[in-house]
């Protein structure tokens, strides 16, 4: 595991009425600090990749649907530097993953209908100076396909 990414694993609490899920709550080991909710979405294959935050740390969950969470420790000064995580998240899968400041990461829808991620990043979107920096999904800097592995 990349040092400083966190998994919580999440569950449902059913009823008659219908569903709920805890995504994160102030009292969880992995809460550093609320900045804003926001919700992003994907179509089947479409690969939104690559970016990091320089402060923001995320807290993805998918609530709807199945993708490929990628994630890629870009910190020169890490332990696990170099080192990739590849996480399936979603309908089959609930968890919460902490994504830590410079490690660059990435989804890819893998279900055959829209996928729903929920992010609560520690940070407020500052639409003036964003802490974010992306990169082509394709890049060579990044030792990763995002190609379907069969087999």
């Amino acid at each position: 595991m990349i040092d400083g990414v966190k998994i919580k694993k999440l569950k449902y609490i059913p009823d008659e009425r219908g569903r709920l899920m805890e995504i994160l709550r102030k009292d969880d080991e992995l809460f550093i600090n609320f900045g804003q909710v926001y919700l992003t979405t994907a179509y089947p294959d479409v690969v939104k990749a690559w970016h990091y935050h320089k402060i923001q740390t995320d807290y993805f969950a998918v609530i709807h649907g199945m993708m490929k969470i990628v994630l890629y420790d870009s910190r020169k000064d890490s332990p696990t530097f170099g080192q990739i995580n590849e996480f399936i998240a979603g309908t089959y899968n609930p968890i919460l993953i902490q994504i830590p400041p410079m490690v660059t990461h990435g989804f890819k829808c893998i279900g055959e209908h829209e996928a729903i991620v929920i992010n609560c990043p520690t940070e407020v979107y500052n639409y003036n100076t964003p802490d974010e920096y992306r990169m082509d999904p394709h890049s060579a800097e990044i030792p990763y396909s995002w190609d379907r592995k069969d087999g």
